[in-house]
């Protein structure tokens, strides 16, 4: 039986995310929502999973083990935190997208593990467009050099980019951030480079999505707004 909160919060996003797109010149269908399961518990995620809701994003390895076989195996699994390569060998069979891929060696670790199980791995490049020491992701500036260098791998495809904003009490504060990395995103879309397809653009949470969505997100990861506050700020 589906939580009633977390139907009307559901209710809520959809409903702005449509007005964003709409916005921005968009359908709502191009905006894929995935909802953001860190902490949150096997019966409350699966009142969004009956809701609709079909992508579930994990920041901890641990975790999404934990939850990956309670689920309906038509649920998509994203890992979107921060990964280290000693322990993609423990995902790499259960998600549909890593978002976090931050590094040349973490991305030739998920490469030799997806070779081995005779899959190609979608991942996207998290980039910190923001420069904050406390965020991961690579500059902005090495992006070119990195999607040439991922583009050369053949288990791996590169589908978008990634970022986190800054936490603003006003979105509009983070905007920029957002129209910086949908630039990019077009630029090298526009390279047309093999194995590189440019599909998605993972921008925005619960505080900023809408912005987000405004500036060319089509992947928005929300978890406060759908399963309520937690013991951190803005998932």
């Amino acid at each position: 039986m589906i939580d009633l909160n977390i139907k009307a919060n559901l209710d809520n996003i959809l409903s702005r995310i449509k007005a964003a797109a709409e916005k921005s010149g968009r359908n709502a269908e191009d905006v894929k929502l995935i909802a953001v399961t860190k902490t949150v518990d096997v019966d409350r995620i699966k009142s969004a999973y009956e809701y609709g809701i079909l992508d579930m994003g994990e920041n901890r390895v641990q975790e999404l083990l934990e939850k990956h076989d309670k689920l309906d195996r038509s649920c998509r699994w994203h890992l979107i935190g921060h990964l280290q390569t000693n322990k993609v060998k423990y995902i790499i069979d259960k998600v549909d997208m890593i978002h976090s891929v931050d590094s040349i060696q973490l991305a030739k670790e998920i490469d030799a593990r997806a070779a081995r199980l005779g899959r190609k791995m979608n991942i996207l490049l998290q980039v910190n467009v923001s420069g904050e020491e406390s965020k991961f992701g690579i500059d902005t500036r090495e992006v070119d050099e990195f999607v040439k260098i991922i583009s050369e791998f053949g288990n791996i495809s590169l589908r978008g980019m990634m970022t986190i904003a800054p936490y603003a009490d006003n979105a509009e504060a983070v905007r920029d951030v957002f129209k910086k990395l949908y630039d990019k995103y077009i630029d090298i879309k526009q390279k047309k480079l093999d194995n590189v397809t440019m599909d998605y653009l993972s921008m925005g949470m619960s505080n900023d999505f809408e912005v987000a969505i405004e500036e060319g997100a089509n992947i928005v990861r929300i978890g406060t707004d759908i399963f309520g506050k937690r013991d951190y700020a803005n998932v």
